[in-house]
């Protein structure tokens, strides 16, 4: 890790010739030195949605230069447009633009944007550069580091993409000060799972500093995204398509993209469902006697501290819950992969869960 100025941080994604820069700081966004070096060529087209167009997209194509080609492309916002037709919409752009193999992307946005953007570049003339510039807290700490790209289906979240590693990440803290509470509940949740899963010291930081992230103070949102991002890059750089460790980087995801999927894409907030499925992952791991009732009342208890919910959807059955995890990717040989925690700081991958201690989880678990 490298500290250039007072204000900067950079963090790298090791990945041998695919390695980049995570830099993390204010004004970013409007700064060309973060964003020009890492352009292929002289091609640029910037994709954002309807929400963060009128915030950042002008100020993103000032600090480009005169002399670049740029275009721009709106996209509707939501969870629900995350889908292959808004991907088509990008690769239309690009054609019609008469962009070639040296061009860029640019993900201006939340994780739909980056997802899609990375989807297409991946696929856009067998593959072409891009750049993420997330502006929600949960895709800075999360979903544009480290390559996964795609798009939803609707019997399953994220089954249509590809692996895609951008050329940079550029995180400009100033952008959370426009962030909805909500989303700000909803990227905690992924900042949270990564004390869960690697860092109980991270986790005990959290708990004692939620109060000042929720209420957006600088150095604890910088200190929460750098470590974030940090843990992230350790784990990718270790497993990058996910064949081992990475897949612990999905705690809470197999229960919360269930929710996702049932409720419709976009009813509830990604974090959300996460925040609730990591709260089911540590209620079984008490089952299976990994963790006791003080773990998971801390559990329960950071998450109630960030605003999220802790109960499933009250329309959503056990059955319901089972028919849609058993299509998660990380299923191998038909059996049910779930990571959980053997303690508080330490998740593992497990796929050997008694079916009868599940399903009365399932069963036993609060509704809302």
């Amino acid at each position: 890790m490298t500290r250039p100025d007072d204000v900067l941080c950079t963090l790298k994604v090791s990945l041998g010739e695919r390695s980049y820069p995570i830099h993390i700081g204010p004004g970013l966004l409007g700064d060309a030195r973060w964003l020009v070096p890492h352009l292929a060529g002289r091609q640029v087209m910037v994709v954002t949605n309807e929400t963060v167009a009128p915030l950042y997209l002008e100020r993103l194509k000032a600090a480009l230069p005169d002399d670049l080609t740029v275009r721009e492309l709106v996209l509707p916002d939501g969870e629900a447009t995350k889908t292959l037709e808004s991907v088509e919409r990008i690769w239309d752009a690009l054609l019609e633009a008469g962009f070639n193999r040296r061009c860029t992307l640019v993900a201006l946005g939340g994780g739909v944007i980056g997802d899609m953007v990375g989807f297409a570049a991946a696929c856009y003339q067998r593959g072409v550069a891009f750049v993420q510039v997330p502006t929600t807290l949960l895709s800075q700490v999360d979903s544009s580091v480290g390559g996964k790209t795609g798009v939803n289906h609707p019997r399953g979240k994220n089954m249509i993409g590809a692996f895609w590693q951008p050329r940079a990440v550029l995180i400009d803290t100033d952008t959370l000060s426009t962030l909805p509470s909500r989303e700000l509940s909803a990227g905690l949740a992924e900042v949270i799972k990564y004390g869960l899963i690697r860092d109980e010291g991270f986790l005990a930081w959290l708990e004692a500093r939620m109060a000042d992230l929720r209420g957006l103070e600088p150095a604890a949102l910088a200190r929460a995204i750098e470590r974030s991002c940090s843990l992230k890059a350790e784990i990718v750089a270790e497993d990058e398509t996910e064949q081992g460790v990475r897949a612990l980087l999905n705690l809470g995801h197999t229960f919360g993209h269930a929710i996702e999927t049932h409720q419709g894409y976009g009813r509830w907030l990604h974090g959300e469902a996460v925040g609730t499925g990591m709260l089911m992952a540590a209620e079984l791991s008490r089952r299976l006697g990994w963790l006791d009732e003080a773990d998971v009342a801390r559990t329960r208890a950071i998450l109630e501290a960030a605003a999220l919910p802790l109960a499933a959807p009250a329309d959503m059955t056990g059955e319901d819950f089972l028919a849609i995890m058993r299509l998660d990717k990380k299923n191998l040989d038909d059996r049910l992969r779930l990571i959980l925690l053997e303690g508080l700081g330490k998740a593992c991958i497990h796929d050997e869960t008694p079916p009868e201690i599940l399903s009365r989880l399932l069963e036993d678990f609060p509704r809302r």
